[in-house]
Parts: structure tokens; C-alpha cells; sequence
């Protein structure tokens, strides 16, 4: 299997799913930052990173910026549409393609892409159709747990760690 693009859902996945409100109307969500060690990974790996959500937030938008995902596409309705153009965009195909997700919104892709996970606490109808059922929650690092499971069972992990090392000694 060679994974070209990993591409995650957010809420569920980097999140808790959780969706927090104060008096003002303001919403907040929890991100964790283990899964920014993920996309560092995935970079140091040349593989691309892409985003697609259902929701439609500057707090994602903030986060993707912060981390240097450019492929952001919120208020999806039809995540394989969008996958879809990302596939014709990098010019690979479904079987290059990984991703994560949680939710109902998530089963046609989850289907449809090379190699697929869910975080641990979603549904066992999720659970059934994916390759991989990670041991963490959404909110608690699974979407790193996801990158590095890839990286180690493709041998590419100390290699992959190795240059963020020499680039830290740099």
C-alpha cells in the first residue's frame, strides 16, 4: 500500500466531537496537539494532507492555517466529490488514499479510498467497514495514532523520525 494523501474528518476525529457554546453565542472546540505531530509526519514523508468537514468554523480554519494544510474544504456535503478532485488534482488514485473518519457522513469514503481507520469510540457500523479501528478517542490524538500506524507498518517510520531529528539539529 502507498499512501500518497491521508485525509481526515475533523469533528469526532481531531476533536471529541463535542461542540461548546458560551453566553456570548461564541463556539469552541478542544483540538489536541499530538495530532499536529501527525501532519509534521506527513510532511517529512511527502505525503499531502487534506481536510474535509461538514462543519464550517474559523476555529478550523485556524487550525489548518496554523499547521499549514492548505487543503481545507469545510461544508462538505459530498466528501467523495471532493476526494475526488483532490484525486484529480495529485493524479492518484483511490488506493493511494487514506483516510479517517467517525459518521454516517463518513461511510462512502470510508469505502471508497486504499486504506481506511476510525477512532475507537465510533459506531460499530463505522467500525465494520473500515481496515483499522484505532485505540484512541477522537480528541485524543488518533488522528497521529493513525499516521504513525501507517509510517511503522510500511517501514517508514525511523526514517520519517530520523529527519525531524536532523532537522531539529539544524
Amino acid at each position: 500500500m502507498k499512501i500518497k494523501l491521508f485525509i481526515t474528518d475533523i469533528d469526532g476525529v481531531w476533536t471529541d466531537g463535542g461542540m461548546y457554546y458560551d453566553n456570548q453565542g461564541n463556539e469552541w472546540k478542544k483540538f489536541n496537539t499530538s495530532d499536529s505531530a501527525g501532519v509534521l509526519f506527513l510532511k517529512l514523508a511527502a505525503i499531502d494532507i487534506a481536510i474535509i468537514t461538514g462543519e464550517n468554523t474559523n476555529i478550523v480554519s485556524r487550525r489548518a492555517e496554523k499547521l499549514g494544510i492548505t487543503n481545507l474544504f469545510m461544508s462538505a456535503n459530498n466528501k467523495v466529490e471532493i476526494a475526488m478532485s483532490l484525486l484529480e488534482k495529485y493524479k492518484l488514485s483511490w488506493e493511494n488514499v487514506a483516510y479517517i473518519g467517525d459518521d454516517i457522513n463518513d461511510i462512502k469514503l470510508l469505502q471508497k479510498v486504499g486504506l481506511s481507520a476510525c477512532p475507537v469510540q465510533a459506531p460499530d457500523y463505522i467500525k465494520d467497514k473500515v481496515d483499522w479501528v484505532l485505540t484512541k478517542k477522537g480528541g485524543d490524538g488518533v488522528f497521529r495514532e493513525f499516521v504513525e500506524k501507517y509510517l511503522m507498518e510500511t517501514n517508514q517510520f525511523d526514517t520519517v523520525l530520523q529527519r525531524h531529528i536532523d532537522n531539529q539539529s539544524k
